[in-house]
């Protein structure tokens, strides 16, 4: 039974809900180590672990959301994943820093914030250019080949 692009699009938006909440809780777990064990900048330290958390998101991503892989060589697409990720972290640094710099608030809880904040946009980016098949043009109607 083939299922329709709406199921199959929910099925993978739960599924990288999923990957996505394992890769954050490691991310944020590098992120409070790093800044309260090791010493280092919240903004530093977020970056550091945004590269672990990106890392696990991949190989998961590949093992259980998307079936369908555009690219053939893997290392290009690790870089296109990776180039969304890096949008998204600057994306995520940003929303991080106005939000513990300007609003006052924990670092922690502006991270969980700001990665609310840029699920959609990484998920939509990298479904849209790796995962999903290319959609074949439409017929105009009335217009037979």
């Amino acid at each position: 039974m083939k299922m329709n692009f709406s199921s199959l699009l929910t099925r993978q938006f739960v599924r990288y809900l999923g990957v996505g909440g394992l890769s954050f809780a490691v991310d944020f777990a590098f992120l409070y180590y790093l800044t309260e064990y090791v010493g280092i900048h919240y903004l530093i330290s977020a970056s550091l672990a945004f590269c672990v958390g990106l890392t696990t998101n991949y190989l998961l991503c590949l093992a259980w959301v998307f079936d369908f892989r555009r690219m053939p060589n893997r290392w290009h697409e690790f870089m296109v994943f990776s180039a969304i990720g890096f949008i998204g972290l600057l994306l995520n640094n940003l929303l991080l820093w106005l939000l513990t710099e300007h609003a006052g608030l924990y670092y922690l809880l502006s991270k969980i914030i700001a990665t609310a904040a840029i699920l959609f946009f990484n998920f939509s980016l990298r479904r849209w250019l790796l995962f999903s098949p290319p959609q074949t043009p439409a017929t105009p109607r009335g217009i037979l080949p």
